[in-house]
């Protein structure tokens, strides 16, 4: 994507050091932080510089390729493993990068494996854009049909949860990319964006994202999504998914589980848009078998933003000594789901919509 008329992906590497953009410091400051170890990598995964599953997958890929310029040793590699495994403990696409960039490692002699650890993690990150490019197509046909049932007589109306968009991935996003092709494609469309707290995704990057590439968007506080619905101003529904068992059910940003009961209330359709690569074919039941990561309660207690004088501050919002729980996630049962978007194809949220794709 376009930041400024330069393209950027969200990682990318010299052949040594991993270059990432700091999504911390967004939407107020662009910031491009250097990665040289393994420990760099895993901090970055584990306090959110980079997020969102399908770019976490390739932040892990690219720090066993960092682990392996320091020290090719079967013990190096399985330091690497551990460390970056236990960075983020919901996104599948991270064990998923894993055990491939391990399996692959494993196979080869200790001087063949910092130029192939590159490589391979290069390649992760360029199936992700690619897919992600053709996850977008495939959604743009969705578009195109709900825009088609409207006679094409005003632009269509998108929510969104959290960030799902480039900045989750390594381009073009997954949520994100459908918008992005439809509005390439010239289809009039607006996008209303939760603002997702705790950690203001919506606000601080899905925004971000839509105005540096000019879609119109409004942003809304997380609880007037229902509101909207209810009156007929929204007219799909379309999320990303950290995960996604075998059987449909899709864990995502904290408040998505929300959004999708509303939209069943009112019969809006409510998408789910990911990477194949998301999918955990050993989880059935996502209530009971997928984790929750608990954060930091400063993350609900806390808030950053720019004062009227251009000065970023962090404040606190409640009161001293006032306890905060932080669940990142919530599971969306996959009865809620209208369909799944993926790069093979698009499917009912159900196992045997997930199987039949999985045997393409």
């Amino acid at each position: 994507m376009n930041i400024e008329g330069k393209h950027y992906r969200t990682i990318w590497s010299d052949g040594e050091s991993v270059f990432v953009i700091d999504q911390t410091k967004l939407p107020h400051k662009f910031e491009v932080v250097v990665w040289r170890s393994v420990e760099d990598a895993a901090h970055g995964i584990r306090s959110m510089i980079v997020r969102g599953a399908p770019l976490i997958g390739a932040a892990a890929a690219y720090g066993m390729a960092l682990a392996m310029r320091a020290k090719p040793s079967d013990e190096a590699l399985q330091h690497a493993y551990d460390l970056l495994v236990r960075s983020r403990p919901t996104a599948v696409n991270l064990r998923w990068a894993l055990d491939r960039m391990s399996g692959l490692l494993k196979a080869l002699s200790p001087s063949e494996r910092t130029d192939a650890g590159y490589r391979e993690a290069l390649s992760i990150a360029d199936e992700d854009a690619k897919n992600c490019s053709v996850l977008g197509e495939r959604g743009l046909l969705l578009f195109s049909e709900a825009w088609n049932r409207l006679d094409q007589k005003r632009p269509l109306q998108i929510l969104t949860h959290c960030n799902a968009g480039w900045l989750a991935a390594v381009d073009w996003g997954t949520a994100l990319a459908p918008i992005y092709k439809a509005f390439n494609a010239g289809i009039p469309l607006h996008v209303w964006v939760d603002e997702t707290r705790p950690r203001n995704q919506g606000a601080s990057l899905t925004a971000w994202e839509l105005s540096h590439h000019g879609v119109p968007h409004t942003l809304i506080a997380d609880n007037t999504g229902g509101h909207l619905m209810q009156h007929g101003m929204v007219d799909l529904c379309i999320v990303g998914s950290d995960r996604t068992t075998a059987a449909g059910d899709v864990c995502n940003k904290i408040g998505t589980y929300l959004k999708a009961l509303a939209a069943h209330a009112n019969g809006v359709p409510f998408y789910v848009a990911l990477p194949f690569s998301s999918i955990d074919w050993e989880l059935q039941d996502g209530l009971k078998e997928i984790p929750i990561e608990e954060r930091s309660s400063e993350e609900v207690t806390r808030i950053t933003g720019k004062t009227a004088a251009g000065e970023v501050v962090t404040v606190t919002i409640g009161p001293e000594g006032t306890r905060a729980a932080n669940f990142a996630f919530d599971v969306t049962p996959a009865r809620y789901v209208t369909a799944l978007i993926t790069e093979r194809g698009i499917c009912t949220a159900s196992a045997k919509g997930l199987a039949q794709l999985r045997d393409r």
